[in-house]
């Protein structure tokens, strides 16, 4: 009996994935039909249809939580490793190269782009250590025989995911409303990225212990950034196009703060050291190909 109730309650959440699936790829083909009816200028649909992309693909990514069971803390420890080296590669081929481009493009030599950079690292990890202040200092004043309530680093792993959907959304803007021919492919490209990312923000809350729909939702939900500066910076391409390395930039610095500060010292903390760096391997490996083959 127990085997039958756990074959009924797997293929429950089987349906549950697959209809999430199919909900979500309906609804982003009936918000494309309905975007075709707005009378936007075509240069704004081009950067919201780009932004929408990008959402959908973060979405899609997360719904697989909703099928996974309880997990093994070593599990959850390498998967914590391969979030983090998913985002070690999206700092450094997704933020900063770019960065550094966007830089020189804007006239900056090689020295005052790198300075430019870095100085907008700094900044981006000033501003998540007041973060991780505030979010602390929360967590201290909280009644303690409350239910445990999800780790302070686990949100600031999230904020920081969030944070770096930011400028992508802005390089889908600064591209569809310069006219660039790349815009479709650079949003398609920047899709495909976005789902080991949803992916990895569920698979990590649900570790923590969130309910498995809410880590979906909040997994889905993560990308909605994109669409919303997408075509914001496509109304002010001339003015987002001279912050696009900066928002790189601090983007880059807040990344790189929790990964190494949090979110890897949280992996080994258990003492599975082995499987939480051979997950930041994969996941670094898996990011580098997708940046670098979808550029």
């Amino acid at each position: 009996m127990p085997s039958d109730l756990l074959t009924l309650s797997s293929a429950r959440l089987f349906r549950l994935a697959i209809g999430s699936i199919l909900l979500l790829v309906g609804t982003g083909l009936l918000i494309a039909q309905g975007l075709s009816w707005l009378s936007l200028e075509p240069r704004m649909l081009r950067a919201l249809e780009g932004g929408a992309l990008c959402a959908l693909g973060t979405a899609l990514g997360a719904v697989p939580v909703l099928v996974i069971r309880g997990m093994p803390v070593a599990v959850s420890d390498g998967l914590l490793g391969f979030g983090a080296g998913i985002m070690l590669a999206a700092t450094a081929f997704s933020l900063i190269v770019p960065g550094l481009g966007a830089a020189q493009g804007l006239g900056f030599s090689p020295w005052g782009a790198g300075a430019l950079i870095s100085v907008g690292m700094l900044a981006g990890a000033v501003g998540l250590f007041i973060v991780d202040l505030l979010v602390s200092q929360g967590s201290v004043g909280s009644n303690v025989t409350e239910k445990p309530a999800i780790p302070s680093n686990i949100w600031l792993f999230v904020i920081a995911i969030i944070a770096h959907n930011i400028p992508e959304g802005m390089a889908v803007g600064v591209s569809a409303g310069g006219g660039l021919a790349h815009a479709d492919s650079l949003a398609m490209g920047i899709a495909l990225q976005d789902v080991p990312e949803g992916l990895v923000i569920a698979l990590v809350l649900a570790a923590a212990g969130m309910s498995r729909l809410n880590a979906f939702l909040i997994g889905a939900a993560s990308g909605l950034v994109e669409p919303v500066f997408a075509v914001l910076c496509a109304w002010l391409v001339e003015i987002a196009a001279l912050l696009l390395p900066l928002g790189l930039a601090l983007a880059a610095g807040a990344m790189l703060l929790v990964v190494t500060h949090e979110i890897i010292p949280e992996s080994r903390r258990n003492g599975h050291d082995k499987i939480a760096s051979f997950g930041l391997l994969v996941g670094f490996c898996l990011m580098m190909v997708m940046d670098t083959a979808l550029a």
